[in-house]
């Protein structure tokens, strides 16, 4: 039987408590980038996911996403209403830690991903669809791609492929499900001709500041043990980041200025794609994934811009594009060296990793992006996706919520 020990379970806890506090620091960040007008709103959409997702995740999402009984696809009923999941450890997912102390950390996780999704349709989303669609993303989209990926059984954990922390499940599936939502849910009233600057950016340096904090329990506490791989994990993540905000500052004053609002936003797109190699690869890896994933979303930002898509706050670009180049990258740079119970990459020896990280990345946005257009469209027919014009034009802080942020 194995034994929990206590360091290992302090960490765990101290993680959950670091990647719940991302939630509102996402809430934050998406914040300051919408119009005065909208800012309760988006600040909600994220903080009412938390309470939404705490409680299907008890009820059933757990037990779907890392139960048996429904084999490689879908986890099963064995954990419905968290029964057995209790004190003493399970090997299939952690063997130092209680299981319940397991299913609280990926909670967090099951939490903030909907919550990403949110910066593709602020400012004009109706709150009772939204509250519809992440109970149906969360058990339709979510809860089944985790169990695919790290669920005991699953068919892309069975086949190699490596996520230490949420690189496909959080980020890959948020980016292309915020992609097809707002391909859905149409432009902004007047988007393209009314201006639609951000209202507070220092609300979003802020956010990104308690995100680069918060993100060192959501890949140092993947290790899910006070070990030797939780540092390396909480180092590459602080050099990822560290890399993605300066290669993001000198691309964007290459081409007018310096922004502050792309310097922080350029340090979300390197936690987003150390996210899935942080326990495999090394320091000096983590630099080079950082620098490159600055431009790919740099870049994606500029096309989504060109095509005239209303993908409000750039989930596809910073999340989905940032997650694919991490999934990507930890097939190129892992190594055993940093991890014996992970797998080489292709610079250490073995190519055929990077394949089936490319099979995963491609199953994951296949799936993300065809349920998710699925799901907006019954909504879009059944009780409708977005506030009237009217509703629109006032702001959904007040046509919403009937209270304005600021007196």
């Amino acid at each position: 039987m194995p034994e929990i020990n206590s360091g290992d379970t302090a960490w765990v806890l101290i993680s959950t408590a670091l990647v719940l506090v991302m939630t509102p620091a996402l809430a934050f960040f998406y914040g300051g980038m919408v119009r005065r007008k909208n800012v309760l709103s988006t600040l909600n959409l994220s903080f009412i996911t938390i309470a939404l997702i705490s409680i299907q995740w008890v009820l059933f999402g757990y037990s779907l996403a890392f139960g048996k009984g429904f084999g490689s696809l879908l986890g099963g009923f064995s954990f419905l209403g968290l029964q057995g999941v209790g004190a003493a450890p399970n090997p299939d997912y952690a063997a130092t830690i209680p299981h319940l102390a397991f299913a609280a950390f990926q909670m967090m996780f099951a939490i903030i991903t909907p919550a990403l999704i949110t910066g593709a349709f602020v400012e004009r989303v109706r709150f009772k669809t939204y509250l519809l669609f992440t109970l149906l993303w969360a058990t339709l989209v979510y809860d089944p791609v985790a169990h695919w990926v790290w669920g005991a059984g699953g068919f892309l954990r069975q086949l190699g492929a490596l996520d230490f922390a949420g690189g496909t499940v959080v980020h890959v599936l948020a980016g292309f499900s915020a992609l097809a939502f707002a391909l859905v849910i149409g432009a902004r009233k007047g988007y393209g001709k009314a201006p639609m600057e951000p209202h507070n950016i220092p609300f979003t340096v802020l956010g990104a500041g308690l995100l680069w904090m918060g993100w060192f329990g959501f890949n140092g506490g993947s290790a899910l043990a006070a070990n030797g791989i939780a540092v390396n994990a909480l180092v590459t993540t602080n050099t990822a980041a560290a890399a993605a905000a300066l290669s993001w500052m000198f691309i964007s004053w290459r081409d007018n200025k310096p922004s502050v609002l792309g310097v922080v936003t350029g340090a979300v797109v390197g936690l987003v794609a150390i996210t899935p190699a942080a326990g495999y690869v090394t320091p000096a890896s983590a630099i080079v994934i950082g620098a490159v994933a600055a431009p790919i979303s740099y870049s994606c930002i500029k096309l989504r811009k060109k095509m005239n898509l209303d993908e409000s706050l750039d989930v596809w670009a910073c999340h989905g594009m940032g997650g694919t180049w991490g999934a990507l990258a930890t097939g190129i740079f892992a190594t055993k060296l940093v991890n014996p119970s992970g797998a080489n990459g292709l610079l250490a020896g073995n190519p055929g990793q990077l394949l089936i990280q490319a099979a995963a990345v491609t199953v994951s946005i296949l799936f993300a992006f065809g349920m998710t257009f699925v799901i907006a469209q019954i909504l879009r027919r059944a009780v409708g996706l977005r506030v009237t014009s009217n509703e629109e034009e006032v702001g959904l802080d007040i046509s919403e919520h009937g209270e304005p942020a600021y007196a």
